[in-house]
């Protein structure tokens, strides 16, 4: 069925959006903003396919994935939290890195056929019409992305922890003086966003396009960031802006193949304009924003200042 292809496709497009849109509101719940996303995203997904090309086991290249991007976040994080660096300069630097540093790294995987992960079969779900391919035979980075909404939403508004967590991301200096160590959760938090940013680049190299190509992040990263903006830094609502902007990545591509009389560049360019526009009519409304945005986010703390 041809709708049942391009759902299909939807949530393979969606699905690397939504889990590092996840890491990202979780870092800066904290009060940190990374914009490293696209970094972290592409030496993930460099690292996966590397990983899985030397081993023949894509779930090995997929925890590599997940291992770099955090550990590429600790530069971040020893950046702007140890050394008190300005957090945008230092993340938009930390993507020109990930993205020069991927480049050098997969020049010898370049064209070389690559190792897909493949979809789990669930017996008896798998098979039910329509509804099984969907929810019950796809790769294990979709059901991790469920999982991790719905972990992080329990995390953040139910657990103890995700209540000290937010406490910092909206007054680090009263968290700091009730005893909580501002920079620990802050650097834990960084890393699970690198880590979420790490297992969505690999689900490009081994799931999404499973090769490896210079730069196939292709701006991901900075949708992933605009998505945190559009959920008002709500797990939930990241499901929804995840697969509102893949159904429009995937509408054009089908746009393209339908021969459609428009401009391939412009079609090229509508997730991207998406992105734009959403943001805008976000920020029209400035006193939900302001209410939902953490009042800490972009702020250097320096403990006992």
């Amino acid at each position: 069925m041809i709708l049942e292809a391009i759902i299909l496709t939807v949530i393979t497009a969606a699905t690397p959006l939504v889990v590092a849109a996840l890491g990202e509101l979780v870092t800066e719940r904290s009060g940190v903003l990374n914009l490293g996303v696209e970094g972290m995203m592409i030496m993930g997904a460099v690292g996966a396919f590397a990983v899985a090309q030397m081993t023949g086991n894509p779930y090995l290249g997929l925890l590599a994935g997940i291992a770099v991007g955090a550990l590429f976040s600790l530069l971040f994080g020893f950046l702007t939290l140890t050394l008190v660096t300005n957090q945008v300069a230092t993340g938009l630097a930390l993507t020109i890195l990930g993205l020069g540093a991927s480049g050098m790294i997969g020049e010898t995987w370049v064209g070389v056929p690559g190792i897909k992960l493949q979809a789990i079969y669930i017996p008896g779900l798998s098979d039910i019409p329509v509804i099984g391919p969907i929810l019950f035979h796809q790769d294990i980075v979709f059901y991790l992305s469920i999982a991790l909404l719905i972990g992080v939403n329990w995390f953040l508004f139910r657990s103890r922890t995700g209540l000290m967590l937010r406490a910092i991301g909206d007054n680090h200096g009263s968290a700091h003086a009730l005893g909580i160590d501002v920079l620990r959760v802050r650097y834990l938090s960084v890393m699970f966003g690198g880590a979420c940013a790490g297992l969505a680049g690999a689900q490009l190299s081994l799931v999404y396009t499973p090769q490896w190509v210079e730069d196939m992040s292709a701006g991901r990263g900075w949708i992933a960031l605009a998505l945190v903006v559009f959920s008002s830094w709500r797990p939930w609502r990241v499901l929804a802006g995840g697969y509102l902007f893949g159904a429009v990545t995937i509408g054009q591509l089908h746009t393209q193949a339908l021969g459609v009389n428009v401009p391939s560049q412009f079609l090229s360019a509508l997730p991207y304009a998406a992105t734009v526009v959403v943001l805008v009519l976000i920020s029209r409304n400035r006193r939900t924003t302001l209410i939902n945005t953490p009042a800490s986010l972009g702020k250097p703390f320096v403990p006992d200042r």
